[in-house]
């Protein structure tokens, strides 16, 4: 394993039952790297994603995560390291955009004096007004909502940004938007990022 890899995949074997959905696969990830990943419905690219933050495990080979073993890891501290935004965002419904923004930072932290200014900083970053922290999900637009669920996903501060078809669910303007606001914010914030699409147009902007 390349220990400056910030993901790494090991000559990974993964089935469901006796159909193998990736074979042999092997890959490293620099860190800051921003690797768009296209391929056919069934081709193993969410499987890929879920491998990365151990929501599935390799049926052989070895996923290396930050310099640690998935398989050895902490999962839950794994999981609050690593940012993770999908299509359809999955905010909750009850809660306020500032209290969904900051649930995972106040899992780790309860009583962070500094998570209030943290959370106007990432509104800053993704380009939403201040004043929108005390509305509700039902209340804000698709894009809206996608760009709350990637200030959700950067909220703990983390190395990895996962992105399963994120703006899948969105129009085409609004799409094309989001695209060059997720460009700037990993250019400022060097994350690596892991981007999943079905789009190629999507795949070779990003």
């Amino acid at each position: 394993m390349n220990i400056q890899s910030a993901i790494s995949f090991r000559d990974i074997l993964f089935s469901y039952g006796e159909n193998p959905i990736l074979n042999h696969f092997t890959l490293e990830i620099p860190p800051g790297e921003f690797l768009t990943v296209i391929g056919r419905s069934g081709s193993g690219k969410t499987t890929a994603l879920k491998l990365i933050n151990g929501l599935l495990s390799p049926t052989k080979g070895e996923v290396w995560v930050q310099g640690q073993n998935v398989a050895h890891a902490d999962l839950i501290q794994l999981r609050r390291s690593i940012g993770y935004v999908i299509q359809g965002v999955g905010l909750f419904p009850h809660m306020s955009i500032e209290e969904n923004i900051s649930y995972v930072p106040h899992l780790i932290e309860p009583d962070n004096p500094e998570l209030k200014e943290r959370i106007k900083e990432l509104m800053k970053i993704v380009n939403l007004p201040e004043e929108m922290l005390t509305r509700y999900p039902a209340n804000l637009s698709g894009g809206q909502k996608q760009r709350v669920g990637i200030a959700r996903a950067l909220a703990a501060s983390p190395n990895i940004l996962l992105m399963d078809e994120p703006f899948g669910a969105v129009d085409g303007l609004t799409r094309k938007n989001l695209q060059k606001e997720l460009a700037r914010i990993h250019k400022e914030l060097s994350l690596t990022i892991f981007f999943i699409t079905h789009d190629i147009s999507e795949a070779l902007t990003l």
